[in-house]
């Protein structure tokens, strides 16, 4: 039996339903630390988040304002397309939605554009950034996120490979049609569903 193989059983020898880990994924409770270049530094009052692109009213948020708006407290599985999944996650945020809602989404956006530090870019149809644990979080198991997570702020999506889920996020824009962003021009799948193993170009 191989390594994945008795991973997935050690799921059912714990009680655990083996549906909720996606093909060609295994189970860790480790947080593995990976992202592109290096991890930014805020100073107080430095970092701030964008709605723009196809909406009535552009809005910006510093990290005060962000806490301050009605919160969600929820719990989730998270599956990253290097073929770690860690199952129970625990984050605090605002939904997207309700951030949208302040904007006001025109109607002819279909498709979100993440924008975060170095020029990190990644895509997903405004249907799945919307949906009801879709969040810009702020804290990870009742703390402050790490900056090596993506903190202070970063988005979860968590029914998307983790990739979608941007890191120091700065920016959502709202736009109309699809366009690759920093992984899938570089050959990630544009969606990127774990339970079809959508991780690359064609699959």
């Amino acid at each position: 039996m191989g390594f994945f193989d008795r991973n997935r059983q050690e799921l059912v020898d714990q009680g655990l339903d083996p549906s909720r880990l996606p093909p060609g994924q295994y189970l860790t409770d480790r947080f593995p630390v990976l992202h592109v270049g290096d991890v930014p530094e805020y100073g107080p009052g430095e970092w701030d988040l964008t709605i723009f692109g196809l909406v009535d009213s552009p809005v910006r948020l510093g990290l005060d304002d962000l806490r301050a708006l009605p919160a969600a407290d929820l719990t989730f599985d998270i599956h990253c397309v290097t073929k770690w999944s860690k199952f129970d996650t625990k984050w605090t945020g605002v939904l997207v939605r309700d951030l949208f809602e302040m904007a006001g989404v025109q109607a002819g956006a279909t498709h979100v554009m993440e924008h975060a530090e170095f020029g990190y870019t990644t895509n997903v149809p405004l249907t799945d950034i919307t949906v009801d644990n879709a969040i810009v979080a702020y804290a990870y198991e009742g703390e402050e996120i790490e900056p090596i997570h993506g903190g202070p702020v970063r988005i979860v999506i968590p029914h998307l490979y983790f990739w979608k889920s941007a890191k120091w996020v700065r920016g959502l824009e709202l736009c109309e049609g699809d366009a690759p962003g920093f992984w899938e021009r570089n050959g990630y799948n544009m969606y990127g569903d774990p339970f079809r193993e959508q991780r690359f170009t064609g699959q």
